[in-house]
């Protein structure tokens, strides 16, 4: 696979807010956060798209006044499960048995080896499912460079504020990052700005 899209695509600053993103296309969008890998599989994630105009604001006022979030087409705000519960897993694991059509006898090791695993990072279970949601970020970004749609990553955020907005407050979710999907607009400057990276030789180390 060629890196054209990777080369294309940059964190725009500034959208269209005329442009909106086709339903089939989103549909494609959709898919790549259902399709992301995670450890273990456990999907410790909820993607909350807001393509409200009302929420998009507030939202905007909860990334230090950015205006991606007002002017993109769709928002996705990325949350991380906050605890892992054995509930959680069972309920995981009959989706596998579903899925695959076996017996929750057959996968009885494994989820020993997940509430093994789980018990280790008791308390950091958070720390954990965010690592998997950057994992996300960067399946979705990639995706949409593809696919010649815009995206910009958003740490830059309030996440409490966030949670209040989007009515994450006392769930078993809590905001990690946001992502404004769209197109650029013509006026952003930094579209043509030279992509500028350390070289291979500098992030790239090979033991042979």
């Amino acid at each position: 696979m060629g890196n054209t899209s990777l080369h294309w695509r940059y964190a725009v600053k500034q959208f269209d807010a005329t442009r909106k993103i086709p339903a089939d296309d989103w549909n494609d969008i959709e898919e790549s956060l259902v399709l992301t890998p995670s450890s273990f599989g456990l999907q410790p994630w909820k993607f909350i798209v807001v393509t409200s105009p009302d929420i998009k604001e507030q939202l905007q006022g909860a990334s230090w006044n950015q205006t991606q979030p007002r002017d993109c087409s769709h928002m996705i705000a990325f949350a991380a499960l906050k605890q892992v519960t054995e509930e959680y897993v069972d309920s995981f694991l009959q989706s596998v048995c579903d899925g695959r059509g076996v017996s929750m006898d057959t996968l009885a090791m494994y989820r020993q080896i997940l509430l093994g695993f789980l018990k280790n990072q008791e308390g950091k279970h958070f720390e954990w499912a965010t690592n998997q949601v950057y994992i996300a970020l960067g399946q979705v970004m990639a995706v949409a460079a593809s696919m010649r749609i815009d995206a910009c990553p958003m740490e830059g955020i309030v996440r409490s504020e966030y949670d209040r907005i989007l009515g994450l407050d006392g769930s078993q979710y809590g905001t990690v990052v946001g992502c404004a999907l769209g197109y650029r607009h013509t006026d952003d400057k930094y579209a043509l700005a030279k992509k500028v990276r350390f070289s291979r030789q500098h992030v790239i180390e090979y033991r042979e």
